[in-house]
């Protein structure tokens, strides 16, 4: 009698059963995600992304809920079930968004991390250079009555969870600064930042040097700086 087929290893099985995650490529030990928040997290995003490239060339109240879906290739329904409303939606989007801005920003400190007051420049002008071009900040500042609210009075979950993902930057970055001035700087610096890009007023370089002279002997003592010795700054 020949001997039973050996199972399958564990990660050889179908991921289409029950529990089933899915384990990024990042390092051994990584968190794994359940496959159904994996899959959410994919359908989210490609709605998202659809709706960056239908706002290219038009503001979002031009742009209907139904060629959202059909740029993502889902069906009209399938937006629906995952946003219950067009605001919902559009509420989603803005702070996705801006996570997106906050992700380039952090690349911007890793470049100057001996350095935080040109960090801040680096970051500042970044950030407002990118939102000149990007096609959500054009639809606000171009008057869409739809989408500025988003950004301006109903912008509470975009300012904090841009905030939050700022605050941890910088504490990771400078651990020696104290948790309650990394949480002002970053919510500081995040009004700045919508402000100056939905009503912006010369050009992104020299507004975020201003912003680097008004906060700069803050940030000095918030990140606890020794400048006794520094040489002074032109």
């Amino acid at each position: 009698m020949s001997a039973p087929p050996s199972a399958a290893p564990p990660a050889a099985r179908g991921s289409s059963a029950a529990g089933a995650s899915i384990v990024g490529s990042g390092p051994a030990g990584a968190t794994s995600r359940p496959y159904a928040v994996a899959a959410r997290e994919l359908l989210r995003d490609t709605l998202f992304d659809a709706a960056r490239r239908e706002l290219e060339d038009r503001g979002w109240s031009e742009v209907t809920m139904a060629e959202i879906a059909a740029a993502a290739g889902v069906s009209r329904q399938t937006l629906y079930k995952e946003f219950g409303s067009r605001d919902e939606f559009a509420q989603a989007f803005v702070v996705r968004e801006g996570a997106r801005f906050v992700r380039a920003i952090e690349g911007a400190l890793d470049t100057h991390l001996d350095d935080p007051q040109a960090a801040l420049t680096a970051a500042f002008g970044l950030f407002l250079h990118a939102a000149a071009a990007d096609p959500l900040i054009r639809s606000a500042i171009g008057g869409d009555a739809e989408m500025l609210p988003f950004v301006t009075t109903q912008g509470q979950p975009l300012l904090a969870a841009a905030a939050e993902r700022l605050r941890g930057a910088i504490r990771t970055r400078w651990p020696q600064a104290a948790e309650h001035d990394a949480t002002l700087l970053a919510e500081c610096l995040v009004r700045l930042a919508i402000s100056y890009a939905t009503l912006p007023v010369g050009s992104a370089g020299m507004t975020a040097s201003s912003i680097t002279e008004l906060l700069g002997p803050y940030i000095e003592r918030a990140l606890g700086l020794d400048v006794s010795s520094a040489a002074p700054r032109a």
